[in-house]
């Protein structure tokens, strides 16, 4: 047994996935009948993402069941003890990070969120996880909050937040990840900047994409 399957944790992510399936449906056909070109141009802007992802403040945004498994599977096999998250949300990726930590022994997950109804949603359901003193919430744009105060080694990076500010967030850390450590992005296919550097080798990693929705990045130096 884990973390991930039992209680608290497990009835609670169930739940959270059905909220999430219903705000998916409400918010996503109104994103859908955007004209092609417009929904890009905010998908990757570096500009409008804080006014963009405030119209999105009752969509969960979440990531999928099965990329929440990989994410935890992840955390489990590369035995991590620091992990960064770029984009809380209402907490469903950071859950199954913070349970991939407590099933290492331990650890600390740093997870910022710019959203303050998102950011209160997250709070509540982390405290519901029993999983609280491994989570440090940070409020506000992550091109402030995790430019600090980082520890000195990364396992893992998360980054499931506006896409355009990818390449950005990776800056922010890749001075911290050790040989090996794994980056997720989910959606990276909206930021082909964020793609055309970790698919470079001379950028010092090895990339491919994985799953439907995720590139898969590994620190090579």
């Amino acid at each position: 047994m884990t973390t991930l399957s039992t209680v608290p944790l497990a009835p609670l992510l169930n739940r959270l996935f059905a909220q999430a399936d219903e705000s998916s449906a409400a918010i996503i056909p109104t994103f859908a009948q955007m004209p092609k070109e417009e929904r890009a141009r905010l998908m990757a802007s570096k500009t409008e993402y804080l006014e963009f992802y405030a119209k999105m403040k009752d969509a969960a945004l979440a990531v999928s069941r099965e990329t929440g498994t990989l994410l935890y599977m992840l955390a489990r096999t590369c035995r991590a003890r620091t992990i960064v998250e770029f984009g809380t949300s209402f907490g469903i990726s950071t859950l199954h990070l913070a349970a991939a930590l407590r099933d290492n022994g331990g650890g600390r997950l740093i997870t910022s969120e710019f959203e303050p109804s998102k950011i209160a949603r997250a709070r509540e359901n982390i405290a519901a996880s029993g999983l609280a003193d491994l989570v440090e919430l940070r409020e506000g744009d992550a091109l402030q909050t995790l430019a600090k105060d980082l520890p000195e080694q990364v396992d893992l990076l998360l980054l499931d937040g506006a896409k355009g500010l990818y390449p950005a967030i990776l800056a922010l850390v890749e001075n911290r990840l050790r040989p090996g450590s794994l980056i997720l992005a989910d959606n990276a296919d909206w930021s082909p900047e964020y793609l055309e550097r970790v698919r470079s080798p001379q950028h010092g990693y090895l990339s491919v994409p994985f799953a439907s929705e995720v590139e898969l990045s590994m620190r090579l130096d």
